[in-house]
């Protein structure tokens, strides 16, 4: 998504309901009242230049950055929030070493991983997002992208899968986490593209494009973040790699700039780059377009929740049938050349 113009008039917030972290007082100062492109170059000049972490030394950092409330190692890939996890790990004693099976020892998961930017530092011993895993169910995401899995090919033990994307926009082989990290790894995901927003036009991975998300890789995570809302253990984990680095990750301390920046409104033309229109009744959703254009349409209720996507292949769209229960939606659509929005009253 190519991210230039904003409109206000179809802004929506996603973020209510967010908790939100503790930054040092003034830590944002420059980002305040800026939306789009510019706010995302404050944030990037404000967490650029973080002090790099040594590969060996993100063991130690694992004890402050990622300890679970009973002293052990927080591994998203076992643990199983409000019920007993399959398996604890022992910092220090369970750390890897050699492995055959889940639950032997955790290592050091780059939730980004190292092949898309070339293994290249300071993106390699970044801990916003480097976090201790089972190696069992790491080495079976490998350097897989995120996505949603219809039927499994693989299940770890809480619940992690890896599987043919269903999510549209993408059909191949993902790893999806399960829902109570979704929001964890999507707000890391809009960190790595703000803090290295510089870089990403070079780095190659199924979820970037353009030096930015790809659209369905957007949408996704978007919904990922509005789905899993920041959580305490976002906030401890914010606070302590910060300690270490002395850089913050901005949408966990203000989830609504996720929206101001990636939001389904966010990159709209203030004059259309095409003419269109959108309507929905009980047998669905309907667009018309004056040309045939490829892209991802999402359909927004009044509270900037995501509840329906999918793809345009064409100059006209019909999907559904939709349960729309009377009131104002937004239909938003990003294209290879920009973005649309459509205000609809059902």
């Amino acid at each position: 998504m190519h991210l230039r113009y904003l409109l206000p008039v179809l802004w929506i917030c996603s973020a209510c309901g967010h908790s939100v972290g503790q930054p040092p007082p003034g830590y944002y100062d420059s980002a305040q009242g800026l939306t789009g492109p510019a706010l995302r170059q404050a944030l990037h000049d404000i967490i650029d230049g973080h002090v790099v972490q040594s590969n060996a030394s993100l063991w130690t950092a694992f004890q402050s950055t990622d300890v679970r409330p009973d002293g052990h190692v927080w591994d998203i890939y076992s643990d199983l929030p409000g019920s007993t996890p399959p398996y604890l790990f022992t910092f220090v004693t369970d750390q890897c070493g050699n492995y055959s099976g889940e639950g032997d020892c955790y290592n050091r998961e780059h939730t980004f991983p190292k092949s898309w930017f070339n293994d290249a530092p300071p993106m390699d011993t970044d801990l916003h997002h480097i976090f201790p895993t089972d190696a069992w169910v790491n080495q079976h995401r490998g350097n897989l992208p995120y996505g949603e899995v219809g039927s499994a090919d693989w299940t770890s033990e809480n619940g992690t899968k890896v599987g043919l994307c269903t999510f549209p926009g993408y059909n191949g082989t993902v790893c999806e986490p399960i829902d109570d990290f979704k929001g964890d790894l999507a707000r890391t995901y809009f960190y790595m593209m703000t803090r290295y927003m510089d870089l990403v036009g070079s780095w190659s991975s199924p979820m970037l494009q353009g030096g930015d998300l790809a659209p369905w890789a957007g949408s996704m995570l978007l919904q990922w973040d509005q789905d899993d809302p920041v959580s305490t253990k976002e906030q401890d984990r914010n606070n302590a790699v910060y300690a270490l680095q002395e850089n913050r990750n901005p949408y966990i301390d203000h989830p609504e700039w996720v929206t101001s920046i990636w939001g389904p409104t966010a990159g709209i033309h203030a004059a259309p780059i095409v003419n269109w229109s959108a309507s929905a009744d009980a047998t669905g959703l309907h667009i018309r377009m004056e040309r045939p254009v490829e892209g991802t349409i999402l359909l927004i209720d009044a509270m900037g929740r995501t509840i329906w996507n999918g793809s345009i292949n064409g100059s006209r769209f019909d999907g559904g049938p939709m349960d729309l229960v009377p009131g104002v939606y937004a239909v938003a659509m990003h294209t290879g050349s920009g973005g649309l929005a459509h205000r609809l009253l059902r």
